[in-house]
């Protein structure tokens, strides 16, 4: 897959760090001295802890390295690692670990949450923000146009480019399971969009880019018209001519005991 466009992410910056100002705002630990952002992306969320905690060693990790180009520049005093997370194991235990819109990217919770777990220092953290989305008609219609057009031979694992998250109590049970406290929930933001056309800008950056990556410019170009006309259906025009997009997103936090 092509590697992330900061540029693109960054277009709707305000929209992207809201759920971690949400989720920073609900950690509750006494003394923080070492941090990691897993997916610090281009350090948006790492901005947020690095002021909440300014004398923590904070290190954000990205497979990205586009991303973290960017990040370094907007936080010289911070460490930014090339890494995988789901192999990732630090030098020293971390009091929090931060992942903001990142773990829904990799399968298979059941292992990743205990190892991440097992990274923290007794007492620590892990903070986590997950989108769930694939219900959603943006993500839907991302599906159906993939398997409608003359592409969909390319797309023959559709169900397979991202799974939906697990139930809360699926991770509420994996979390208390592995010696932590708890909390868990749910918060659906409506942002303001000017039209459908934003709508697929937000996602390119994003959800759309597991589609688009197999796709030539001209199948991009073709596609994403064809998921236009589809939008614009599920999205009508408000009083003041925006469309409302719903975004649900899932939060934890969870203490090591």
């Amino acid at each position: 897959m092509q590697d992330w466009n900061p540029e693109l992410y960054l277009r709707f910056a305000s929209e992207r760090t809201r759920p971690a100002l949400e989720l920073v705002s609900r950690i509750i630990h006494p003394d923080i001295i070492r941090i990691t952002d897993l997916g610090c992306g281009p350090g948006n969320s790492t901005e947020l802890l690095r002021q909440a905690w300014p004398h923590a060693e904070i290190t954000g990790l990205d497979n990205s390295a586009a991303m973290l180009e960017q990040a370094h520049r907007r936080l010289p005093g911070c460490t930014f690692q090339l890494a995988d997370i789901a192999h990732w194991q630090p030098e020293k235990p971390q009091d929090l670990i931060f992942a903001n819109a990142s773990l829904q990217w990799l399968d298979d919770h059941d292992r990743l949450f205990p190892h991440l777990l097992r990274q923290l220092a007794p007492g620590g953290v892990l903070a986590v923000q997950m989108p769930d989305t694939l219900e959603q008609p943006t993500h839907q219609l991302m599906r159906q146009t993939a398997l409608a057009g003359p592409w969909r031979d390319t797309f023959a694992d559709v169900d397979r480019i991202r799974q939906p998250l697990s139930d809360p109590e699926y991770y509420y049970d994996l979390l208390v399971g592995n010696g932590c406290e708890a909390d868990i929930w749910r918060t659906t933001y409506y942002h303001v969009m000017s039209g459908p056309l934003a709508i697929i800008e937000w996602l390119k950056g994003t959800g759309l880019r597991p589609f688009l990556t197999r796709l030539d410019k001209e199948e991009q170009q073709a596609f994403l018209q064809h998921y236009q006309v589809h939008l614009q259906q599920a999205y009508p025009a408000r009083r003041d001519g925006s469309c409302l997009l719903a975004y649900p997103r899932l939060f934890l936090t969870a203490r090591k005991g």
